[in-house]
C-alpha cells in the first residue's frame, strides 16, 4: 500500500533512480495504491544523461510492494522493496525492466512490462 509522499525505486532503464508519489489515480480521493495501480510521480534522484531528469512529473505503474497482498487463491505475495516502472501512455518508457514483477501487472493490461521483465511471480 503506497500513498502520496511514498518513496519508490525505479525498476527500468529510464535513468530515474528514486521517485516520490504525488497522487494515486483511478478514483475520487483515492488514498492507497497497490501492485498494478497507476500513480503520478516526481523524479527525486536521476542518473546524468538519462531519459528523465530530476523534477519531472510522470506517470508510473507499481510492480513491487513491501506490504503483502492476498491473491484470490489464498496465497500472499510480498517483495523486499517498493518499485515502479515509468510509463509513456500505456507502454513502458524504458526498454529494460530489472527484477521480478507481480502477475497482477499483466492482468491489469500492462503486457509489454510483463514481457520485458526477467521473472513474473
Amino acid at each position: 500500500m503506497l500513498q502520496a509522499e511514498s518513496q519508490l525505486k525505479v525498476a527500468d532503464n529510464t535513468g530515474a533512480q528514486r521517485v516520490k508519489v504525488i497522487e494515486v489515480l483511478n478514483g475520487y480521493k483515492r488514498r492507497y495504491a497497490r501492485i498494478g495501480d497507476e500513480i503520478v510521480i516526481t523524479v527525486k534522484q536521476a542518473q546524468p544523461h538519462g531519459m528523465v531528469k530530476k523534477g519531472e512529473v510522470l506517470r508510473a505503474v507499481i510492480v513491487r510492494q513491501r506490504k503483502e497482498m492476498r491473491r484470490s487463491d489464498g496465497t500472499y505475495i510480498r517483495f523486499n522493496e517498493n518499485a515502479c516502472v515509468i510509463l509513456d501512455g500505456k507502454e513502458p518508457k524504458g526498454t529494460r525492466i530489472f527484477g521480478p514483477i507481480a502477475r497482477e501487472v499483466k492482468q491489469r493490461g500492462y503486457n509489454k512490462i510483463a514481457s520485458l521483465a526477467p521473472e513474473v511471480l
